[in-house]
């Protein structure tokens, strides 16, 4: 048959292939930052959950769901590539946005290359245009990311990406789909090869660098954002306050979410506690998943009045409180 594979085309032994591998492994590495910018919800988790292999930033519909830079860590051939998932760009109008913004800025002007994600469907209209025109003057090798093509005729995706190529300099563009993964291996192969030569930042088997407290503090903010995201605003924040290893291998697990409000604290527990019996067991089994042991989750709602002009929050958060 044609799939057989005759013996002659082996090689003898093991030995032959160990030491391919060995002389991949032993070549020269490559490691480096790829800050992914864009506007809200242009998919910029998702993209990043996808090339890590691994989920290490929320995703949600709720647009302006990431806060703070989350970097997801992946290894691609002999390359160690460090993901910073930013904050959504766009017009800022509150203190926290103002952070937010500034810290998707920071992430850009920190990393090797910057990639610009932009969601295909909604082009270059809104907060798109001003991030071109921010990219400019920022001197990093820049990549577009053309998002959601299988959503968008061909003929319209040559036009966006002819459209955006007339305002920056992207050295090079890239069409794909976070959700299918379409045109994901082709961007990993090519970030691989061009990162600079280097060892790797962090070790193999690290897929973030965000601590585990407040991974869990995120994976419970997104169960929040996904249960009432049309009844509770932005002005929810969520603390991992205790941490417990039991003996029985299991983990104790206390969170605060805070609101603003006490009528957002109603919102958040919902009738009778049905709202906050289901964020705790969605975001219970998700950990359960993640630490590979029992999670004993236990959510408690606290109303702190102006928490969003509170320093200490902004730091909980990963964020450096604006002034003014």
């Amino acid at each position: 048959m044609d799939t057989m594979i005759e013996d002659e085309n082996l090689p003898e032994g093991g030995a032959e292939v160990e030491n391919d591998a060995d002389a991949v492994a032993a070549g020269p590495t490559h490691s480096g930052f790829v800050a992914l910018i864009g506007p809200t919800n242009a998919g910029k988790s998702t993209l990043v959950n996808r090339l890590v292999g691994a989920k290490v930033s929320i995703v949600s519909h709720k647009v302006q769901t990431t806060r703070a830079i989350v970097r997801g860590i992946a290894i691609h051939d002999n390359a160690q590539i460090v993901f910073m998932d930013t904050p959504g760009i766009f017009k800022p109008r509150r203190r926290l946005d103002r952070a937010m913004v500034t810290s998707a800025w920071g992430g850009a002007k920190d990393a090797d290359m910057i990639a610009l994600l932009i969601d295909s469907e909604r082009g270059l209209r809104g907060d798109a245009e001003a991030i071109l025109e921010g990219l400019q003057e920022v001197q990093q090798p820049k990549i577009l990311l053309l998002n959601k093509i299988d959503q968008v005729k061909r003929e319209d995706l040559l036009a966006l990406a002819a459209a955006a190529n007339e305002k920056v300099n992207f050295v090079r563009t890239f069409m794909i789909s976070a959700t299918t993964g379409s045109g994901c291996e082709d961007l990993m192969d090519y970030f691989a090869r061009e990162l600079p030569e280097g060892p790797w930042y962090y070790p193999e088997d690290q897929i973030s660098d965000l601590p585990m407290r407040q991974l869990a503090a995120e994976i419970t903010r997104e169960k929040l954002f996904l249960r009432l995201h049309q009844e509770l605003p932005y002005a929810s924040h969520v603390e991992t306050e205790k941490w417990e290893e039991k003996k029985d291998g299991s983990v104790r697990i206390e969170q605060v979410i805070y609101v603003e409000r006490e009528s957002q604290k109603k919102i958040a527990l919902g009738k009778g506690g049905d709202a906050i019996k289901s964020i705790s067991s969605a975001s219970r089994k998700e950990l359960s998943e993640i630490l590979e042991q029992p999670v004993h989750l236990f959510l408690f709602v606290k109303v702190r009045e102006n928490w969003g002009d509170d320093p200490q929050r902004f730091r909980e958060m990963g964020l450096e409180f604006p002034k003014g």
